[in-house]
């Protein structure tokens, strides 16, 4: 009878089911970063597309310029890049930034320029009231 009893706990013991669950919830929980990340990159693999969220921007403040030259070396075809840039900012709607892209593409000397867009959420009520009315929809 004494088998029978590690399959039924005592009273207030939780049951082995509840401990499993638990287990199963917490290591989903823990894992859930790296199997997202998993899933993205084999998402974008397989279909070519870009997953929103991949990707962050991280404005960095630098006292001087030659400080954002140490920050901002890249790797370009195997070697280490160090470039002062200029940062134009356009702001356009959603819809457009496709078509921007296609025609910074053509017109930038960079074989691959640096392109993306941010969202924005929010803001001047009066300023974007004033960007809508400047852009018009085709």
């Amino acid at each position: 009878m004494d088998w029978l009893s590690s399959w039924y706990p005592q009273p207030g013991c939780p049951r082995p089911s509840v401990l499993i669950c638990l287990l199963i919830l917490t290591t989903s929980f823990l894992t859930y970063p790296m199997l997202r990340t998993i899933g993205l990159q084999l998402h974008s693999a397989i279909t070519g597309s870009y997953v929103s969220g991949t990707h962050s921007v991280v404005f960095v403040n630098c006292p001087n310029e030659q400080i954002a030259k140490d920050i901002a070396r890249y790797f370009w075809k195997g070697e280490i890049e160090e470039a002062t840039e200029i940062l134009l900012l356009i702001k356009t709607k959603t819809s457009k930034v496709f078509m921007l892209s296609s025609y910074v593409r053509l017109v930038h000397p960079f074989e691959i320029p640096e392109v993306f867009s941010l969202p924005m959420d929010q803001g001047d009520v009066q300023y974007l009231k004033w960007l809508e009315e400047g852009m018009e929809e085709d």
